[in-house]
């Protein structure tokens, strides 16, 4: 009588490559943020972002010209990156953020560029 070893695989045993494809679509699904809430109202925009899990000291909004950059810092629990180019130069003293429930608000006001004429002498 020849003995052999019984193969046996577990039902829930799972390839090397699911295991690897499945995570992958996990990260996507939990990296994945909603799109980015942008209105204009006249010489104000408002901007709506989602950035759960951050606080107000580990975020950096930068306004140069006409270009709005949202970062947040090293050290951060998430990373986040947006950048927004609008139609005017941004006025940053009329402007304001704020931070609630996770969503960061911006409302930007900006300058609109003036026609001016000059008198011909």
């Amino acid at each position: 009588m020849i003995m052999t070893p019984l193969m046996h695989r577990s039902a829930y045993a799972v390839s090397p490559s699911a295991m690897d494809a499945a995570l992958q679509r996990f990260l996507q699904a939990t990296t994945t943020t909603a799109q980015d809430t942008v209105q204009q109202d006249g010489q104000v925009f408002s901007i709506s972002v989602d950035v759960p899990g951050l606080s107000r000291e580990q975020l950096r909004i930068e306004l140069q010209d006409k270009t709005v950059r949202l970062a947040s810092i090293e050290g951060a629990p998430r990373s986040i990156q947006r950048a927004w180019k609008l139609p005017a130069t941004i006025d940053a003293a009329a402007s304001k953020a704020s931070l609630e429930n996770g969503v960061l608000t911006l409302v930007l006001s900006t300058n609109q560029p003036s026609t001016q004429t000059l008198a011909i002498a």
